[in-house]
C-alpha cells in the first residue's frame, strides 16, 4: 500500500469521524442515578484545587499588609520627631491592600460558588438521596457560568467581607495609634500637633472620621449578601 493512499485513508477516517461526532456528547454524565461519577470527580478536585490558589493569593495580601503596618507602626514610634503622618500614611496603604484583595476575594468567590454548588446538588444528594434541592436549576446555572464566567458579588460586598474578616481590626489598631501618637507624644494641644502641612488639625481629624464612619457603613449596612459558602451568622458557627 502506497503512503499516499494511506493517508487518504486516515483522512477519509478522519472525516468520517467528525460527520458521526455525538452531538449530545456529555449529556447523562451527570445524572442522578449515575451518582458522582469519574468525570465529575475530577472536576470537583480541579475547582477545589482553583479555589485553593485563590484563597492562597488573599492570605498572601493579608500578610504583606500586617507586614507593611507593622513597619510602619514601629518607625512611628522609634522617636518621637517622627511625624504623626507616618500612621495616615499607614491607613492609605492598608487601604490599597484592603482594594486589592477585595479584587481577589471576587475571583476567589466564583470558584467557591461553584464548589458548593457541587457539593450541595451533588454530594450530599448523593449522601443522603432523601435531600430536598434547594436548587432546582443548578444544572443549567452551573453550565452558563462554566460557558461563560461572571462575578457572582459587587466590589462593595468583596470589601465588606474583608473588611468584616480581617482588615476592620487592622484599621482599628492604626486609629488607636494616631491618637496615641497626637496626644501623648504632643508638645502643643492634640489638635495642633494633628495638623499636616497646611492642612489645619481640625481638616486632618475630620477626614479621618470620615473616613472610618464610611468604612463602617460599608461593613455593616443592611444587604443581601450573594457570597455563598460565608459563616456570616451564629447558627453557622454552632
Amino acid at each position: 500500500m502506497t503512503q499516499e493512499s494511506t493517508d487518504e485513508r486516515e483522512q477519509q477516517a478522519d472525516s468520517d469521524g467528525q460527520g458521526r461526532a455525538d452531538p449530545l456528547v456529555g449529556e447523562g454524565l451527570l445524572d442522578e442515578e449515575m451518582g458522582p461519577s469519574s468525570s465529575m470527580a475530577h472536576l470537583y478536585r480541579g475547582e477545589i484545587h482553583r479555589m485553593k490558589f485563590w484563597r492562597e493569593r488573599l492570605d498572601r495580601t493579608t500578610n504583606w499588609a500586617v507586614v507593611v503596618i507593622s513597619a510602619l507602626l514601629t518607625w512611628s514610634f522609634s522617636s518621637s520627631d517622627t511625624p504623626h503622618y507616618v500612621i495616615l500614611i499607614g491607613i492609605a496603604t492598608l487601604t490599597v491592600f484592603l482594594v486589592v484583595e477585595a479584587r481577589r476575594y471576587r475571583g476567589y468567590d466564583i470558584w467557591r460558588t461553584r464548589v458548593r454548588s457541587l457539593q450541595q446538588n451533588v454530594f450530599a444528594k448523593g449522601l443522603d438521596p432523601d435531600i430536598e434541592l434547594t436548587n432546582p436549576d443548578w444544572r443549567t446555572e452551573l453550565a452558563a457560568d462554566y460557558r461563560q464566567p461572571t462575578l457572582k458579588i459587587t466590589a462593595e460586598e468583596a470589601i465588606a467581607h474583608r473588611l468584616r474578616r480581617i482588615y476592620l481590626p487592622l484599621f482599628g489598631l492604626l486609629l488607636v495609634a494616631w491618637v496615641v501618637r497626637i496626644t501623648a507624644f504632643a508638645t502643643d494641644s492634640w489638635l495642633a500637633t494633628a495638623q499636616v502641612g497646611a492642612i489645619p488639625g481640625w481638616g486632618v481629624v475630620l477626614s479621618v472620621a470620615t473616613f472610618y464612619t464610611a468604612a463602617l457603613v460599608v461593613a455593616f449596612r443592611p444587604r443581601t449578601w450573594h457570597a455563598r459558602g460565608e459563616l456570616r451568622s451564629e447558627d453557622l458557627r454552632k
